[in-house]
């Protein structure tokens, strides 16, 4: 993991900054891929750890947690919720739903400020 570096003074969580950059990562490792469960775990490591270094590069100060679940595509659906106890002016959460027609995907992002 690459070293931590104090951003100027920008305050708040970017959601769209996090999701465009969760979303290449995700069509980067599932694209063109069609359900396979050999490859699941690969696959949602994959995504969680690119993401994950690519907004720790970002600079800014916050903790993350990255998590991602693919399931293959049903008549049944998939359903997802999450909840947060945080300071909702610095820190925050996105989610990522990716779908092709073999898989459904879902990246949560949270991020704590880290105070110093």
């Amino acid at each position: 993991m690459e070293e931590y570096h104090r951003p100027c003074d920008e305050v708040g969580f970017n959601a769209e900054e996090a999701h465009n950059i969760v979303k290449e990562c995700v069509d980067e490792v599932l694209g063109g891929e069609d359900y396979n469960q050999n490859n699941i775990n690969q696959w949602t490591a994959s995504i969680v750890e690119q993401s994950l270094a690519h907004l720790v590069k970002l600079g800014k100060a916050y903790k993350y947690i990255v998590t991602c679940a693919v399931v293959q595509r049903s008549a049944y659906g998939f359903h997802t919720a999450s909840s947060c106890f945080w300071d909702t002016t610095s820190d925050g959460t996105c989610t990522v739903r990716w779908e092709n027609r073999t898989m459904n995907c879902i990246v949560n992002v949270f991020a704590v400020a880290i105070v110093l």
